[in-house]
């Protein structure tokens, strides 16, 4: 999937009461599909036009991501992604007071997760405003048992960003993410490769009677794709072609193993044996 800088419009979500967009998801479906997620997008996050910018849709906020890599070695890395936020250039000064939150929503590839535990010290420590992940989040299962998962994390841009003072706004989040055991392979190593986040803009506007929540969503219908957004993770994984060789040694090995425990077992018993007859 290709990220692309065009705003589409901004949405009103008058019951859309959830920390995070991609909670309710979750209550529906049991794994992560792409094809389930957008149609959960469609269904029930754009819910109609915020009436605060009904009649200025072309201030929406502009989100771009301009740097995406992999940082660190092994198993364990960091998905680094670097965001700006940008706004239109047309007159917003009649907009009422506001506050916005920068959201990126990274599904994972099957073969990856992240630590719900290390999602929370990054919380405390204040790193993000919000963070959290959903889908399976077993730490301990193989890949080939293993499915998918989301990380949503909430960023503060800050109060009036649609006014033109955070204009050029740079973002840049790290998720920790490891690697799970991959499946047997025929070249030791498996593939993950990494599509492109959702990206929103959440800002909270208070009108005359109520408090609103308005959503911005990025489209994919003009912009192209950055040439350094596709990340191919290879992880080294079991050849089948050595799996009879290491299965033979490891039975082997077992074998002389439990034969070595039994006989220093016995050895053991005949010394204490000898002994108490010498007393």
């Amino acid at each position: 999937m290709f990220f692309l800088t065009d705003i589409g419009s901004c949405k009103h979500i008058p019951i859309f009461t959830e920390r995070y967009i991609s909670e309710p998801y979750f209550g529906k479906y049991s794994s992560l599909l792409d094809s389930d997620f957008q149609d959960f997008l469609a269904r029930e996050v754009s819910l109609g036009l915020c009436e605060v910018f009904q009649n200025k849709v072309n201030s929406a906020p502009k989100l771009s991501i301009f740097n995406r890599r992999l940082i660190g070695e092994g198993s364990h890395r960091r998905l680094s992604t670097s965001i700006r936020f940008d706004k239109y250039q047309d007159s917003v000064s009649k907009l009422p007071d506001h506050y916005c939150e920068a959201i990126i929503v990274e599904k994972l590839p099957s073969g990856v997760f992240a630590d719900p535990f290390e999602l929370q010290d990054l919380l405390h420590r204040g790193v993000y405003m919000k963070a959290s992940a959903f889908g399976d989040t077993n730490l301990e299962l193989p890949s080939i048992h293993s499915n998918r998962s989301l990380v949503e994390i909430h960023m503060d841009i800050g109060s009036n960003a649609l006014t033109g003072s955070k204009h050029g706004l740079e973002i840049n989040i790290e998720l920790p993410i490891h690697a799970r055991y991959p499946p047997l392979g025929d070249c030791g190593y498996s593939r993950i490769q990494f599509g492109q986040p959702y990206l929103f803009t959440r800002c909270s506007v208070e009108g005359k009677s109520s408090n609103q929540n308005c959503i911005f969503m990025s489209t994919d219908s003009t912009a192209q794709a950055l040439d350094n957004s596709i990340i191919v993770w290879e992880v080294p994984s079991g050849n089948k072609k050595h799996a009879t060789t290491v299965s033979f040694f490891t039975f082997m090995s077992a074998i002389l193993s439990a034969l070595s425990i039994v006989l220093v077992s016995i050895r053991h018993s005949n010394f204490e044996t000898d002994d108490n007859k010498q007393s």
